[in-house]
Formats: structure tokens, C-alpha cells, sequence
């Protein structure tokens, strides 16, 4: 009970850090390319994966090798392009708004865990699946003339980190989770290198140290993510993380003077609430297969 305690606050104050992030990624991105920025994080984000799954392996030799290259190397792409669409939604649609819709990417995975993975679904997972469905389609608000089109990146964006967890929980079946976690870090950053560096925009020195903060939370909020679930059973924690939509509110409103809309509200809450019954539903069906 103790180190289950310890993880559940662990995981909030991670939220609080991930949310941080998320809103100096939607300040730097709105005074330079959104490349650049995840480029130069993903830079620094890659030497803490390379030092993390080398002290885990054993050495960055058994860190890398896998059964299924390809595999891994596309989830590391995917991830690394879904960061970057996450961060254009930022500055597009805002934080709140942005996180909202991100917030749905649980039941996407619930969704698709059927045809990629083989897994059953059952009827009342199905049923979360299509509420939170009515949660998002109330906070884009379509056919009432304020529909925004914008709405469709971050919509993008859950979907492929829904596709991204789905194909890590794949690569599990052969490879460690140090693996994954090598060739999530490195291909991102190979793959943001190739492409960023045609994009790099001199910086100011004041913008340099936001960027510095950026990487450093960024390592910080993935060191603090692993001892969580050191610590707990991810069931225990993993409703927590729905806190990182309420602390970045807090920063849409307060830092960049963001509205709470009442779609956005109405919707997010719907999504969240069938986000936890389907989790709770996953624990029972864990617990009882026979039971759907």
C-alpha cells in the first residue's frame, strides 16, 4: 500500500511535469517551426534513453538488439511524428482544447485492440467506446457553424498515439521493454534529425533556456513515469493521468488567457468517465476472461 501511495503521487506531480511541458512546447512552437522544437527535444531526449536502457541492459548493444527491426524502428518514426502534430495542435487550437480531444486516444486503443491485436472486446466496452465517442463529437461541435477544422490535427494525433501504443504493446510480445524504449528514443531522434535540420531558425538566448527547461522536463517526466509503475500496478495509477488535461487548463487559462468552453467541458468529462470504465472493464476481464 505504501509504494502504491508513493506511485499515485509520483504520477501526479509526473502529470504536473508533463503539462509544464506541453505548454512551453505551445510557447516555443508559436515563435518557431514546430520541427525544430521537437527536433532539438527529441536530441536531448535521445542521450537519456541511450544512458536509461543501457543501465538496464546491461549495455546499449543489448538495449538495441531485437527480433523485429522494422517493427520498431516504424514506432519510433510514428511517435516522433505524432509529437510533432500534437505540438501543431497546440498552437492551433490551444492547450485545453488540444488535450481534450487527446484524451481519447484510451478508447481508439480499446477500439482497435481487436483487429491489430486479436483481443476481445465485449459489449460494455463497446458502449464506453461509443459515449466517449459523443464526448468528442460534442467538443468539435459539428453543424453548428463553429466546427473548426483544426480540431482534425488533434484528432490525428490521438489516433496515432493510439496506433503507437497498440504497436508497443505488440513489439512486447518479443521484445524487452528496454528495447522498445532504445528504439523509440533513437529512431525518433534520427528520424527529426533527417528532417529538422532543414528547418533550424537561430533562437534567442532567453528562448534557448525555455528550451533547456523543455528537454530537462521532458527526461525528468519519463525518469518519474518508469519508477511509477516501479512502484504500482498501472491500474492503480493510470486514472491519474487524466490529471495532466486538468493541469494544463490550468495553464491554457492562466498562461495564454484560454476559455474552458461548455462542449469542451461536457465533452472531455464524457471521455474521461468512459476512458475509466473501459480501464476498469479491462481490469475485470483480466481478472474473469470468461466475463466480457
Amino acid at each position: 500500500m505504501s509504494d502504491t501511495k508513493r506511485g499515485i503521487w509520483l504520477m501526479v506531480l509526473t502529470m504536473l511535469i508533463f503539462a509544464m511541458q506541453d505548454g512551453i512546447s505551445r510557447y516555443l512552437a508559436g515563435e518557431y517551426n514546430v520541427i525544430m522544437v521537437v527536433m532539438v527535444r527529441y536530441w536531448f531526449f535521445a542521450a537519456f534513453v541511450l544512458t536509461v536502457s543501457a543501465k538496464r541492459a546491461g549495455s546499449i548493444a543489448n538495449a538495441a538488439r531485437t527480433k523485429q527491426p522494422i517493427l520498431q524502428s516504424f514506432r519510433g518514426l510514428l511517435l516522433a511524428a505524432e509529437v510533432c502534430v500534437m505540438v501543431l495542435a497546440f498552437t492551433l487550437l490551444g492547450l485545453i482544447e488540444s488535450l481534450a480531444i487527446f484524451a481519447s486516444y484510451p478508447l481508439m486503443v480499446a477500439a482497435l485492440s481487436g483487429p491489430i491485436l486479436g483481443e476481445q472486446v465485449g459489449p460494455r466496452r463497446w458502449i464506453a467506446i461509443t459515449i466517449g465517442a459523443i464526448g468528442v463529437l460534442i467538443m468539435l461541435k459539428p453543424g453548428l457553424g463553429v466546427f473548426s477544422p483544426y480540431a482534425l490535427v488533434a484528432i490525428l494525433s490521438s489516433l496515432m498515439f493510439a496506433l503507437y501504443s497498440l504497436l508497443t504493446r505488440y513489439a512486447a510480445r518479443l521484445d524487452k521493454a528496454e528495447t522498445s524504449f532504445f528504439w523509440t528514443g533513437t529512431m525518433g531522434c534520427i528520424g527529426m534529425t533527417i528532417v529538422g535540420i532543414w528547418y533550424w531558425e537561430n533562437m534567442t538566448a532567453p528562448d534557448w533556456g525555455w528550451m533547456l527547461i523543455l528537454c530537462i522536463t521532458g527526461a525528468t517526466g519519463h525518469y518519474l513515469l518508469i519508477r511509477v509503475y516501479e512502484l504500482a500496478e498501472a491500474s492503480a495509477v493510470q486514472p491519474f493521468a487524466y490529471l495532466q488535461l486538468v493541469f494544463a487548463s490550468v495553464i491554457g487559462v492562466t498562461v495564454f488567457h484560454e476559455t474552458i468552453e461548455w462542449n469542451i467541458a461536457t465533452g472531455a468529462a464524457l471521455v474521461i468517465a468512459a476512458g475509466l470504465f473501459t480501464l476498469w472493464r479491462a481490469q475485470v476481464s483480466a481478472a474473469d476472461p470468461p466475463s466480457k
